[in-house]
């Protein structure tokens, strides 16, 4: 039998066991599960595979489904005939098995510890992978952020095919309208046994809620009464001889009710309608059920993904929660709260911790929110979504507003100053979809007016090929297109110069000159009537590039002299980097000045150029202030002090203002829900409102601040700051700040970090005591400013001060300190008497997380590639979890930041909490060096870092929940070697900080999880016709180098 006769004979195989057809994005995945081989199309002659099928009508029909989805039917011939019949008289549907999603869009803005900043984000194809469409957002955009002050990423991505992304730091929600949708995991082989177990317990469950329960509900209700997962839950719907599924009457509602088939398929009689806007919520899959068919890693033929990705199942329930089939023991929610509810989602469209409700609802409404429903989010079916990051802590949830219930709140926007005009058609300016920008400043004449152009090859690139391209034409073809009458809003050419040639738009016109705007340079130009123009349509293909932002935190303050002189001296005429807060059609942004070694926020320096230095207590060399509190220490040992001034006076009386303003009024139009750096609001400091600035964000619900007038940096929720109230906003903001640094003379002022003790002990002695004196004795260029620090104040002798007595506690040689830190290596065993919650003085808990699940050997995972030394390592993330990554980082983050600095026994090959560049990471100590160093492996990066012992904390039970995120790995299909710089930075360059696709070749397992080691092959999906292969590119650039040599 020829090669064609077989593939013949088994497709028919595949498709005569299928009554309602199969999908052809399926086919090839149901042809590999009976043959072990993909249909080999191109070996008979077809580009594609629908080709080869529409050459064989006799054994293939093709049709499209109502959904847009070319269907695969059986042809029928007198051979096969009979068994078309038998196969009509099948009572079971087999599903297809592929994923049904809904047009969707990742949920709001997340400014995350990954970002990228400066750089633009690349379009992601949608690949198509047997059949279902997978979008991939660039996290090189979202991981690692340059600049972004731990602003991480807002990350948006935009596919080709218009679908927008926004990656955040929680598990996304996605609304899907008609459209497949498939991720790189594949349902594993189910063995009928258990089958037939689960559709007994099934049985069993419907005959506990015979009056119907949400198909939704039904895995949570499984694990609950089983204490196992359901991973086929899509499948109750076609078990019909176990249960009866039905839709219901509204068409706002996408879930189905399930009824048990032995009782009257009734409805309940009381449902709440759930109006969801026929949005469905898709949990993200745990990698540990991905598996797929294996790509062809050696076909020299295969240039395009080709692989099987049926339908993935749901390790947990879905995250949005659906009603109980039976009534609640607690009074429903009245309309009243359900709407105060939805007005908070509405305002936090990032997501709100369910936990913050209490607090928000008795402070933005004055009443009380149910505990109750606390202890039963299902209650909140009707009126939010609640998603669950991390699924083992059913405690921890985020509450999002249903996507028909979000009602964005426009802002004043600026009259454009293109006026609209008939006749003449200009595509309009897309903003790039990246969150950080490259902008150039062209005008601002208000900081809610500012006018600027984008900064890239799709756009001042563009523009100056287009300029050159009119400079050239009207000197020559078009030197005599004069126009002799001009109208208002008429778009015209401008010969501004001899040189210059632009596109503008007629604002005024007098008897001898026009007044027009230059729409791509954003300025006004009078000029002679007889430099005006006739723009060719041939030019108007470019959009308008001047485009008009406004500055965010700046609004009350838009045409204050001091802060347009700021900003003309910062930011006119220059490039900077935008970060977007907020895309509306006038977005809002915060310029960075990223030319200096420290990036400068102009926003920021805008708003302090408005401070009122009189108010400052003036500091002078070898004077001695008396009455100085001190706010804070910080780990270097320098302090923060308020000194007597007029500021300090003034700011007292105006924040006790504010404490009686929140008592007495109720503070919802308050709750701030656009953070960003820069930002001054207030924050609650042992239990009064003090001021605060954010300086970094960690995801979209935590960020750090800095208390302004304590020095006292801190880790909070969004949730827990408020706005300065309006009345109160301009006086606050002239107040300097309060806290002024100090260094002890004669201790180190090298910034380096203090022993702990020595850190606790001035705590102790100085920290919010009786009024201090303190004696300035320098004040460098930097005004630094060098004091001896007194108890009370009483007489200032020196041996007396602080100073003195700390560098005579035995404890200030670090050495000694030092000493004590054990250098052993020896295997992580549990300790006795370790605990989950211990202080992080005694936590020495040393289970380990669970191995990191992996697919079968040839099948597919999207991981993003963290670090890339060269292809014989680099270090893999499982993608779809790196949302879990970021919600573990955030709660780490507000855990450590709020301990103590403690004393702990250091031990190489242990498992510790570190503190790296503002985050905390979960940590492998490798050495113990000198120096007062510590070599440490992060656990979820693969990278090295050199940090301070001090910076080390035990790593709480809590946080040893999550596997270990970081895989290291080799690349497959090339011969292992000594690699060169060049081969190591070509590698580089096509995979780090990139999400790509990853087939497992081998896995070699080790007796520590950060020991285990995988082959795979890379592929680059990004370009839209074509797959790369990493190792492919690897092997030519190799066989180059050895021609030339």
């Amino acid at each position: 039998m020829s090669d064609v006769e077989l593939v013949k004979k088994m497709l028919r195989a595949v498709l005569q066991s299928s009554k309602h057809g199969v999908a052809m994005a399926r086919l090839q995945g149901d042809y590999r599960a009976l043959t072990g081989e993909v249909i080999p199309h191109r070996q008979f002659g077809h580009a594609s595979l629908e080709s080869f099928l529409r050459s064989i009508p006799s054994v293939v029909r093709l049709e499209r489904s109502s959904a847009g989805e070319v269907m695969c039917f059986a042809g029928v011939c007198e051979e096969t005939a009979h068994i078309a019949q038998l196969v009509a008289r099948q009572k079971t549907v087999k599903k297809s098995g592929c994923s049904k999603l809904l047009n969707f869009q990742m949920r709001a803005k997340s400014s995350s510890l990954f970002s990228h900043n400066g750089s633009t984000r690349t379009d992601k194809r949608k690949a198509q992978v047997k059949g279902i469409l997978f979008n991939r957002c660039n996290l090189s955009e979202v991981v690692n952020n340059p600049k972004a002050k731990g602003t991480t990423p807002l990350a948006l991505c935009q596919g080709n095919h218009g679908d927008n992304f926004q990656v955040l730091g929680w598990p996304t929600k996605i609304h899907h309208h008609n459209s497949t949708v498939l991720s790189s995991g594949c349902q594993k082989p189910v063995n009928r046994a258990d089958v037939e177990v689960v559709q007994g317990r099934i049985k069993q469950l419907l005959q506990k809620y015979c009056s119907g329960v949400w198909l939704s509900k039904i895995p949570q209700l499984y694990r609950n009464m089983f204490q196992e997962e359901l991973h086929m839950h899509k499948e109750v719907e076609t078990w019909t001889h176990i249960c009866t599924v039905e839709k219901p009457g509204s068409n706002n509602i996408v879930d189905r009710l399930v009824y048990p088939v032995s009782e009257p398929a009734q409805k309940p009689s009381t449902v709440p309608a759930v109006s969801l806007c026929k949005t469905l919520a898709i949990n993200i899959p745990p990698s540990a059920q991905k598996s797929q068919t294996p790509l062809s890693p050696t076909s020299p033929n295969s240039t395009k993904l080709d692989f099987t990705l049926p339908e993935t199942p749901k390790a947990h329930p879905p995250l949005l929660i659906t009603p109980p089939s039976t009534p609640p023991s607690h009074q429903p929610l009245t309309p009243e709260i359900k709407q105060k509810l939805r007005q908070l989602l509405n305002k936090y469209s990032h997501g709100l911790w369910a936990h913050a409700l209490p607090q928000l609802f008795q402070e933005a409404f004055g009443c009380v929110f149910p505990q109750y429903v606390l202890e039963d989010l299902s209650l909140l079916a009707d009126t939010c979504m609640v998603e669950y990051p991390m699924p083992e802590n059913r405690k921890r949830a985020i509450l999002y507003a249903l996507p028909c219930q979000v009602q964005a709140q426009p802002r004043p926007r600026p009259p454009p100053l293109v006026m609209p005009c008939t006749g003449n058609h200009v595509p309009p300016l897309m903003i790039p979809t990246t969150e950080f920008l490259s902008v150039l400043v062209m005008e601002a004449s208000s900081t809610n007016n500012i006018i600027l152009r984008f900064v890239g090859e799709v756009y001042s690139k563009a523009l100056e090929v287009l300029e050159e391209a009119m400079l050239q034409f009207y000197s020559t073809v078009g030197a005599g297109l004069c126009l002799l009458s001009q109208k208002i809003g008429q778009l015209v050419a401008v010969a501004i110069e001899e040189d210059a040639v632009l596109r503008a738009q007629v604002h005024q016109v007098t008897e001898d000159n026009v007044k027009v705007y230059c729409v791509d340079h954003g300025f006004f130009e009078m000029v002679s009537r007889k430099k005006i123009l006739q723009l060719r349509d041939q030019f108007l293909t470019l959009p308008f590039q001047a485009t008009t932002f406004q500055l965010a935190g700046l609004e009350p303050f838009s045409t204050d002299a001091v802060v347009l002189k700021t900003l003309d001296s910062l930011a006119v005429g220059r490039t900077l980097l935008a970060e977007i807060v907020e895309r509306e059609d006038t977005p809002l942004i915060v310029l960075y000045d990223t030319s200096q070694n420290e990036d400068l926020n102009v926003n920021a320096v805008c708003l302090k150029a408005l401070q009122d230095k009189s108010m400052e207590n003036p500091l002078q060399e070898n004077s001695v202030y008396t009455n100085v509190c001190v706010t804070n220490v910080c780990s270097d040992g320098s302090i923060y002090c308020q000194l007597p001034s007029r500021g300090q006076a003034k700011l007292k009386d105006i924040m006790d203002k504010i404490e009686a303003h929140f008592i007495s009024q109720l503070t919802w139009e308050l709750l701030v829900f656009k953070p960003f750096c820069g930002k001054v609001c207030l924050a609650k400091h042992k239990g009064k409102w003090a001021r605060a600035e954010i300086i970094n964000l960690h995801g979209s619900q935590v960020l750090d601040i800095l208390f302004l007038d304590l020095g006292l940096p801190a880790s909070l929720e969004v949730s827990e700051l408020r706005e300065i109230p309006p009345i109160y906003l301009k006086e606050l903001i002239t107040i300097p700040p309060q806290a002024v640094k100090c260094y002890l003379e004669e201790l180190n002022a090298d910034g380096s970090v203090w022993p702990p003790e020595a850190v606790l002990w001035l705590r102790e002695t100085v920290l919010n005591k009786v009024p201090s004196c303190m004696k300035i004795v320098k004040l460098d260029e930097t005004r630094t400013v060098h004091v001896y620090l007194f108890s009370g104040n009483g007489a200032q002798d020196l041996q007396s001060s602080v100073n003195r007595q700390l560098a005579s506690c035995p404890f200030w040689k670090r050495d000694v300190y030092f000493s004590k830190i054990a250098r052993v290596s020896e295997p992580i065993l549990p300790e006795a008497g370790d605990s989950s919650y211990t202080s992080p003085a005694q936590s020495n808990a040393l289970t380990l997380p669970p191995p990191l699940d992996l697919p079968l050997v040839g099948q597919n995972m999207d991981v993003f590639v963290s670090v890339a030394c060269h292809p014989g390592h680099f270090v893999l993330q499982p993608w779809q979890d790196l949302y879990k990554l970021v919600v573990l980082m955030g709660e780490m983050i507000l855990f450590y930041n709020k301990q103590e600095v403690t004393q702990i026994n250091i031990r190489k090959n242990n498992v510790y909490a570190a503190k790296i560049d503002n985050n905390w990471h979960r940590v492998l100590v490798k050495g113990i060096l000198t120096n007062d160093l510590v070599s440490v492996y992060e656990l979820d990066y693969g990278k090295y870092e050199l940090i301070n012992y001090s910076q080390l904390q035990p790593l709480i039970d809590e946080f040893r929940q999550l596997p270990f995120q970081g895989i290291s790995a080799q690349l497959a299909g090339v011969k292992q070697g000594v690699w060169g710089e060049e081969a190591s930075m070509v590698f580089r360059n096509h995979v780090e900080k990139k999400p790509l696709v990853a087939q497992i070749e081998s896995v070699e397992e080790g007796e520590w999880p950060w020991e285990r080691k995988i082959s795979v092959y890379l592929v680059d999906t990004t370009q839209e016709d074509n797959d790369i292969w990493i190792h492919n590119i690897m092997v030519e650039f190799l066989d180059e180098i050895n021609r030339a040599d």
